[in-house]
């Protein structure tokens, strides 16, 4: 049964994707702890971010630094905040986020999918594709 990451990835469900390429997908979560929160996921589906091949997660982490600078950028935060959580949803992935403090390390303070609000979602997507220079489909 395939993840609700990967029916992302597919097209199946919609996504705000900001980065993608063959090996690594990188979209806005539905549930932000600010606006510009993305998951950094392996196109691949694997469970346990332990279980990842050593080259495809050095490949993930490459493209959260990526994406952890134009958040930076974009949003005009002290830093970008990196965290890996993955009880949420059975396949690896990395949360980036906007941050100026240690409270966006708390999952349990994310906004409901009915509290954020299309618009800012959009807006952060396409800023941070243009900062990040790729596509709508988050595609170089």
């Amino acid at each position: 049964m395939s993840s609700v990451f990967s029916k992302i990835i597919d097209g199946e469900i919609p996504g705000r994707f900001v980065y993608r390429d063959d090996r690594v997908a990188a979209f806005l979560t539905i549930e932000p702890i600010r606006y510009g929160h993305t998951l950094v996921v392996p196109i691949k589906e694997v469970d346990k971010w332990t279980d990842l091949e050593p080259e495809l997660l050095s490949h993930l982490n490459e493209v959260a630094q990526l994406v952890g600078r134009a958040i930076i950028e974009v949003f005009g935060s002290e830093r970008a905040g990196y965290l890996i959580a993955g009880f949420e949803v059975p396949h690896a992935h990395i949360h980036v986020f906007p941050a100026d403090n240690m409270q966006g390390y708390d999952l349990s303070t994310v906004m409901s999918p009915e509290e954020t609000d299309d618009a800012k979602m959009d807006d952060a997507a396409e800023r941070l594709r243009a900062a990040i220079d790729v596509d709508r489909s988050g595609r170089a």
